[in-house]
């Protein structure tokens, strides 16, 4: 993750995992390589009880409420499930109690001045109920694809970041998360409020207390001469599910903002990136949510993330204030003045 602007702040979420005070200590790779067998077919669980979903007064499927969507299933499939598109239900629980047993407190070492409190991170104790083996489904091998020129701009941004802001994320910089990269799972700050009114369905995101509205009323997009950070989007009912499309970005923006991508944190998006959203209600306590990406100039195929949104009653969202020109920032940037003034003496 990169440089906040503020502590993480309390939620219910929280304050569960400072009481217990614990939190992931290892990397979810090293996880999955301790806890899964050899690759094997399986098929995700899937439920026999029909579920009729209830309507909010103007007849619209009801989405609403505080839902959370924390996971240990990686946004990527790693190497040590290549092959798999599912894990079987041992494999699962198996990840699961080696993450609990390595939930422990950091310690800084010698010399570094440390980070958050591990107690402060949320970044799930479950693997998805479907056992999907990444949060990405297509391709079939779980792996965005990212063209090389993408992946070069990234790592350009990385090697630059103490050089200018414009090499930071925009959730670094306070701006935004991002759609879709603010519906995918974070370290900490998961949730998420749905509100729906005549005309409106509105996402509410815990991280940056972002409130994002969406009109389900038939408009259109707006012109393709306005451009904004997390695009335009038009909502429609397909049946019980709301599709999200998304056009008109800015460009300026980034697919994943969160570490919690890895590879994919830090990629750029153009103003040809179409976002298609997919949230279906399939249970009382859950949200189906699935997201197809399409940039033909960032990616060689256009590609899908599935995840759930599990229902949180007792959750409370509390702001998260966040804002640009942070203090964070400022101390890298500052850093990074002072290696030039070092190796401009040193070049003398």
């Amino acid at each position: 993750m990169g440089p906040r602007c503020c502590g993480p702040h309390f939620t219910s979420g929280s304050l569960a995992a400072m009481a217990a005070a614990i939190l992931l200590a290892v990397p979810a790779g090293a996880q999955i390589q301790k806890a899964v067998n050899p690759p094997s077919s399986t098929k995700p669980p899937s439920s026999s009880k029909p579920w009729t979903p209830t309507r909010t007064p103007d007849g619209q499927p009801d989405l609403e409420g505080v839902w959370t969507n924390a996971t240990l299933t990686p946004f990527e499939r790693p190497a040590e499930l290549a092959g798999k598109t599912t894990i079987t239900e041992q494999e699962a629980a198996a990840i699961e109690k080696t993450a609990s047993n390595n939930r422990v407190d950091h310690q800084p070492k010698p010399g570094d001045t440390g980070s958050y409190n591990q107690a402060w991170f949320d970044s799930g104790t479950t693997w998805l109920s479907t056992r999907q083996s990444s949060l990405v489904v297509d391709p079939p091998n779980g792996k965005v694809p990212v063209k090389p020129s993408a992946e070069a701009q990234r790592d350009y941004d990385l090697a630059h970041i103490a050089d200018s802001y414009e090499h930071q994320t925009t959730w670094e910089r306070c701006i935004t998360r991002g759609v879709p990269a603010g519906m995918f799972p974070a370290g900490y700050n998961n949730a998420y409020q749905i509100l729906q009114t005549p005309g409106y369905v509105v996402i509410l995101s815990e991280m940056i207390h972002e409130a994002r509205v969406i009109p389900v009323d038939g408009r259109p997009h707006l012109p393709q001469s306005v451009r904004q950070w997390n695009g335009d989007s038009r909502g429609h009912w397909e049946g019980n599910t709301l599709v999200v499309d998304t056009t008109n970005y800015n460009g300026k923006g980034m697919i994943a903002t969160s570490g919690a991508a890895a590879r994919i944190k830090g990629i750029h998006e153009s103003e040809a990136l179409h976002v298609v959203e997919r949230f279906k209600r399939v249970d009382a306590n859950t949200i189906s949510y699935e997201v197809t990406v399409d940039d033909p100039n960032v990616y060689s195929a256009p590609w899908n993330v599935t995840l759930l949104l599990t229902k949180a009653a007792n959750y409370l969202i509390y702001e998260y204030a966040c804002h640009e020109g942070n203090y964070a920032m400022e101390g890298i940037l500052r850093a990074g003045r002072a290696k030039d003034k070092e190796a401009e003496a040193a070049a003398k």
